[in-house]
Parts: structure tokens; C-alpha cells; sequence
């Protein structure tokens, strides 16, 4: 679907024409989904290209079925990132193998390559997530990257992937941070959601923002147990929840159910070379505080600043980050704070969909106050008093 602004979103009447991507054709998921996946993938296409990381299939014992079907595979890295450049690569490696299926196989960015590479070139899609770091496995979106990895921009899809394998065996070969990461990027569903749509009259826009709570919740109650024991059945509905509930949401909801300024943070902040070891779900944790915190300082929202207590307890108990310190840039100049701070609120930015104002130096004195505890009055949102706040936060070096 084509991107829409807020404003055209907000004029639709009942007889405009609504294209939802709602899942994809096919989901298997089990332990030892992949080995039972192949007729499948097969039926999809004979030449499949796998679009990965710099892990080869070989790499992954795990991922050795991919290499025993009677197909034609062949393999291609999206390095260095989901970027322009790599996306003229692939095009180029689907040519010379005469492709006529893609499977993309790893994190975020990989099955994001996948998915714009097939839509490209007008081909199916198979997503094969190796770990439960974020929903991109589900969805019919792609973000893209410069070479360097900061965000650019997104491509809504035509569909969503025409097979998603989710295999569990799979996934608990991933680093458990992963899960925390998808953990964090799953929940800001609810954040986001109730704010951009809460108010919504629209039935299927309804549905998704109340499955938001649901997974918000389910969240909250299941995540330390999961963590606790891997592979286990909560452990596995936890990973159903950030791979699949989180993308449900965005089905149901559509364009009309878009992030809102956790996710503008996320994009600020991939402009900064100090964040790229963070994952995407860890900056975007981050980024609902932040959200949280402009709520309470601009309107005064008490429910705000109760969420982002709660917010900090859960995220202490599951090792989420919490302040620019955790995610490595605790000593970035005031400079580059503003950069990520006015990148967030460029005027196609998400961060718009706050049912109030932003400017760049309200976000960045939410940035550096996100474990501040609960005022008992509305802040004072002076330049002076964000100028303080920041500087508070950030050294600058660069003067």
C-alpha cells in the first residue's frame, strides 16, 4: 500500500478503497519446521536464491535442509546492509541464477532484503527467521539502510511473504539478547498503536490496538519465565509473540496503525555509527521511554510517567536498555544528540503522530531523562530548561 500522511489517512471515508496485508499465505511452525518445509518451499519455485547474512548455510547445521532439497540453491549475502547498493547486487545474483523463488534466512535486515529483492523482482518470498529479534519475518514492509546503516526509509510491500518458517530449534541457537531485543520491539506495538489509533472507530483498526494490549500483557507476564527456560512452552509462546502476534498487529492495522516516536527514535539514533551495536528492538525499548517521557513532560500525562515506571521495572528485570548509557552511547557530544534528535523529527517522521507538537530540543531533554523519577507537576519545557536538561546528559566536545 502507498504511503498516506496522517492527514490523508484522516479524511477517508467509508467508500474509500482500504488494502490490507494481513499475514502471510503460510506459516509452519514447530520444532524442526524446516526439515518438514520442503515440499513446501518447493512448491513455490526449483531455483531458489537465499538471501543471508555472512553465515553460510553451512555455517548452521541447523539450516542444513535447505541444502539437502532437490533444488537448484544458491546463496547471496546482503552485505553491507539493506541498502540500495546490496538490493543492485541481488538483483544482479537473482539474473545470473535465473531465481525464481527468494528465501531470505536470518535477523531483521536480512529478511527485509528478502522481501524487497522478491518484490522487486516480482517473485515469491519465503522468510526463515533465525532468531525472535522482530517481526520482519510476518510483515509486507522493508526498511532501507544507507551502506553504513542508518535508516532511510520504508517500502510497504504489495503482500506479505508467501511462506514463513518458524522453526524453534531454529531460533534457540540465537543469543538470548535477541529475544529481549524482540521482546522490546514487540511491545511497543501497544505504545505506539493506542496513541496513533486509539481513538479509532474503524473495526479492524479497533481489533489491532486491543491485540497490542493483549500482547503487551502477554509480555509482561511471560517474558522472565521464557528467559529462564529456553525452548520450554512459554519459552515458545514468548517467540510466537514477537515474531507472529507483532505482526498480526500491523496487518490488521495497516498504514493506519503506524509507529509513532519509539520507532522515530530507532531512526534518529542508526545515524549515530556509536549505535550500531545496538539491535533494532533494543533502541526502539529505549525509544517508547522516550515517547513515554515527552508525554508527561508536554501534557502533563500522569498515565505516561506510571507506564514509564512500569516500563523501567520490567525492563530492569529482563535487561533492557533504559538510558543512551545502555545502549554504548553514554559519551556522544550534544552535537550528535541533536543530529539524532532532528533526523527523529524530519517532517515525514512518525514522531508526528503525537497528538501534540515535537520539536528537535523537547526530544533530546526526553532522551536524556528517561529514568527520571515521576514529577509531581507538569514540566516546565522552556529552551533554558531543555537546554539544561540536555546538556545534563551530554558533554559537548565539539565546541
Amino acid at each position: 500500500m502507498p504511503y498516506q500522511s496522517s492527514s490523508a489517512l484522516s479524511s477517508q471515508t467509508t467508500n474509500s478503497l482500504l488494502c490490507l496485508t494481513v499475514a502471510p499465505s503460510q506459516v509452519l511452525q514447530g520444532t524442526d519446521a524446516l526439515q518438514q518445509a520442503k515440499s513446501a518451499i518447493a512448491r513455490l519455485g526449483k531455483r531458489p536464491l537465499v538471501v543471508r547474512g555472512d553465515r553460510t548455510l553451512a555455517d548452521t547445521p541447523q539450516l542444513q535442509p535447505l541444502l539437502n532439497m532437490e533444488l537448484q540453491v544458491a546463496e547471496a549475502a546482503y552485505i553491507p546492509d539493506c541498502s540500495e547498493a546490496s538490493l543492485e547486487s541481488l538483483k544482479q545474483a537473482v539474473a545470473n541464477h535465473q531465481a525464481d523463488v527468494i528465501i531470505g534466512v536470518g535477523g531483521g535486515k536480512a529478511l527485509d532484503t528478502a522481501k524487497l529483492i522478491a518484490y522487486q523482482c516480482q517473485l515469491p518470498v519465503v522468510t526463515i527467521p533465525t532468531s525472535a529479534a522482530t517481526c520482519a519475518a510476518w510483515t509486507a514492509l522493508s526498511n532501507v539502510y544507507s551502506d553504513e546503516g542508518a535508516f532511510l526509509y520504508d517500502v510497504s510491500l504489495l503482500k506479505c511473504p508467501d511462506l514463513l518458517i518458524l522453526d524453534y530449534n531454529l531460533i534457540q541457537t540465537a543469543p538470548q539478547r535477541t529475544l529481549v531485543a524482540g521482546i522490546g520491539d514487540a511491545i511497543a506495538k501497544w505504545y505506539e498503536a493506542s496513541v496513533s489509533s486509539g481513538n479509532s472507530e474503524q473495526t479492524l483498526i479497533i481489533a489491532a490496538v486491543q491485540q497490542a494490549r493483549v500482547l503487551r500483557d502477554l509480555l509482561f507476564q511471560k517474558s522472565a519465565a521464557a528467559l529462564k527456560e529456553p525452548g520450554s512452552t512459554v519459552w515458545q509462546e514468548v517467540v510466537n509473540a514477537t515474531v507472529l502476534l507483532a505482526g498480526v498487529i500491523g496487518g490488521l492495522g495497516g498504514a493506519q496503525c503506524r509507529t509513532v516516536a519509539a520507532h522515530a527514535v530507532h531512526n534518529g539514533l542508526t545515524h549515530l555509527p556509536g549505535s550500531h551495536n545496538a539491535l533494532h528492538g533494543e533502541k526502539v525499548a529505549y525509544g517508547i521511554l522516550v515517547q513515554l517521557r515527552l508525554e508527561e513532560m508536554v501534557q502533563g500525562n500522569k498515565l505516561a510517567a506510571t507506564a514509564r515506571q512500569q516500563l523501567l521495572k520490567f525492563y530492569a528485570e529482563i535487561n533492557l536498555p533504559q538510558t543512551l548509557d545502555d545502549l554504548g552511547l553514554g559519551e556522544i557530544t550534544l552535537t550528535q544528540l541533536r543530529h539524532a534528535a532532528e533526523i527523529a523529527c524530519n517532517p515525514n517522521s512518525d514522531i508526528h503522530r503525537l497528538p501534540f507538537q515535537i520539536v528537535p530540543d523537547q526530544l533530546m531533554a526526553a532522551m536524556v531523562s528517561t529514568t527520571t523519577p515521576v514529577e509531581t507537576g507538569r514540566s516546565n519545557l522552556g529552551i533554558a530548561a531543555i537546554n539544561s536538561t540536555a546538556n545534563q546528559g551530554c558533554e559537548d566536545t565539539d565546541s
